[in-house]
């Protein structure tokens, strides 16, 4: 609710008019591999908090984060982008600039590597996508603290809409990672014990420790020759004392990582190799990642690789994607990498059918009841109802994996209530990862939510009272997936949702 009273009072002073609450349209990110319960967990969280109100729910978007990336990249002019090429990359830093090991400053000096505008080369004037043929193809590598978002976009001319050539992919890979690692290193110098009874006991402490590791982490480059001191919290130091009974100088002279020693201010001195090989895990999963997706028949041909999220201001990973891929594509980066998402997503609330084509990430359907064929229906899955041969848990396909959809394109369905005095109708939706599903108990098939259709009192005048048909219309080819009905016999809407979070 902070963010809401805060965009609303920027609003207000920017804008002379009074806005009004309908007015407004409010756009939510999150990782393109995120599954669909993740999806709506952010929107009922929405609701909660009181961004919006369920009743007004085509006022929130969820905007798949490299989506909005690739979005503002097009929008870009040449000398808004760098081209990844062999000069030294400082990531806003002067090389070998002295940093203050104190933590309010070490506080600040994250705060403004976060907010500065970091990559001030520019190569030339122009539109980018001049250079763009109709069919063209470019991957939006999102590489954020947590995951790693993978999309590939097609431009299509003359309109600039943009079409998904295949499903997102990506995984937890983000600069979390390194922190892990360090983590790790910390556990081998003093032990794995004292690490988490610290974590534990000293929280705050921790955090300290993590935010003065985060301000190096993000000096750190391949070409620093300088090794970089970490600052340890005061209590760190005494609580490791009394723990162990031995100082920490004399636990680092124990250990056998002669990459990390003790200087006389008090901190830990890394070797630049040390910080450097902290990413390597890393960012192994990402080059990984992207030549994976570089060889899927779908993708070849890629012209450029757009690297984007605050991960991607690391010229470490800069320099591994360059090395990686930089003979097969252009490898670029926006200026104001740390804002890609935000500014896409403006854009995006501007104008939401701009990506006209998506893929599946998943298989869906329902199950239903066929006519049993001898010979190619297994026996345990005959039911005899009313003196009828029927096959059982048959999955009826809604949408394939990685298959094209369209925005606006409707998979359309029609059910008929049991009962004529029947108020509600709950149908289960199974997925899989692959296509081949012919029944709802095959292995990797699941069940994944449900479609509720609530039905009114039937009408007297009604034509077909003696049967009611409800026909339900599903679109895949947005963020979300999103369900409407209507019965057939009133032409009357039906109250439809689509729910992933009660299974």
């Amino acid at each position: 609710i902070f963010f809401k009273k805060h965009a609303l009072q920027e609003l207000k002073e920017q804008c002379p008019a009074s806005v009004k609450n309908y007015e407004i349209r409010w756009v939510i990110t999150v990782p393109a591999i995120w599954k669909q319960p993740a999806k709506q967990f952010m929107r009922e969280a929405a609701y909660m908090a009181g961004l919006i109100s369920p009743d007004d729910s085509d006022q929130l978007l969820i905007a798949l984060e490299p989506e909005a990336a690739s979005i503002y990249c097009r929008k870009l002019r040449l000398h808004q982008l760098i081209e990844l090429s062999d000069k030294p990359l400082a990531n806003g830093f002067e090389p070998g600039s002295p940093i203050n090991s104190n933590f309010r400053q070490a506080r600040e000096q994250l705060r403004r590597s976060r907010h500065s505008r970091t990559f001030v080369v520019e190569t030339g004037m122009g539109e980018l996508w001049s250079e763009m043929q109709t069919g063209d193809r470019y991957i939006v590598a999102d590489c954020g603290g947590g995951t790693v978002d993978l999309t590939v976009h097609q431009i299509e001319q003359p309109q600039g809409t943009l079409k998904e050539l295949y499903k997102a992919s990506g995984g937890p890979y983000g600069a979390l990672g390194v922190d892990l690692a360090f983590e790790k290193l910390l556990c081998q110098i003093f032990g794995k014990d004292f690490i988490e009874t610290f974590k534990a006991k000293r929280p705050a402490a921790w955090v300290d420790l993590m935010i003065a590791f985060e301000a190096r982490k993000r000096t750190a480059s391949p070409r620093r020759a300088n090794p970089l001191n970490i600052s340890l919290p005061f209590s760190f130091i005494d609580f490791y004392k009394k723990h162990t009974g031995q100082s920490v100088e004399a636990a680092l002279k124990k250990s056998s990582m002669n990459i990390v020693k003790w200087s006389s201010q008090g901190m830990l001195r890394m070797t630049s190799d040390a910080m450097n090989d902290l990413f390597q895990e890393t960012i192994d999963h990402i080059l990984h990642q992207i030549d994976d997706l570089m060889k899927k028949p779908d993708v070849s041909g890629v012209k450029f690789l757009f690297l984007v999220g605050g991960f991607a201001e690391s010229p470490v990973l800069q320099h591994a994607v360059q090395s990686a891929f930089g003979k097969t594509c252009r490898v670029i980066i926006p200026q104001d990498v740390g804002l890609t998402i935000l500014k896409g997503a403006v854009l995006f609330g501007l104008d939401p059918t701009i990506v006209r084509v998506r893929r599946s990430p998943l298989t869906y359907g329902v199950g239903v009841l066929n006519k049993f064929v001898e010979g190619k229906h297994p026996k345990e899955k005959l039911l005899v109802k009313e003196g009828k041969n029927w096959c059982t848990d048959i999955f009826d396909r809604f949408v394939s994996v990685d298959q094209s959809v369209a925005l606006g394109e409707v998979v359309k369905r029609s059910y008929t209530p049991a009962r004529l005095a029947q108020r509600k109708i709950i149908i289960n939706i199974y997925c899989s990862a692959t296509d081949d599903v012919v029944y709802i108990t095959d292995p990797g098939v699941r069940k994944c939510g449900t479609i509720n259709l609530e039905l009114s009192e039937p009408e007297e005048n009604s034509p077909r009272k003696g049967r009611r048909e409800i026909q339900a219309s599903m679109q895949f080819g947005d963020t979300e997936i999103k369900v409407t009905a209507v019965d057939v016999a009133t032409s009357k809407s039906v109250k439809a949702m689509i729910d992933f979070l009660s299974n």
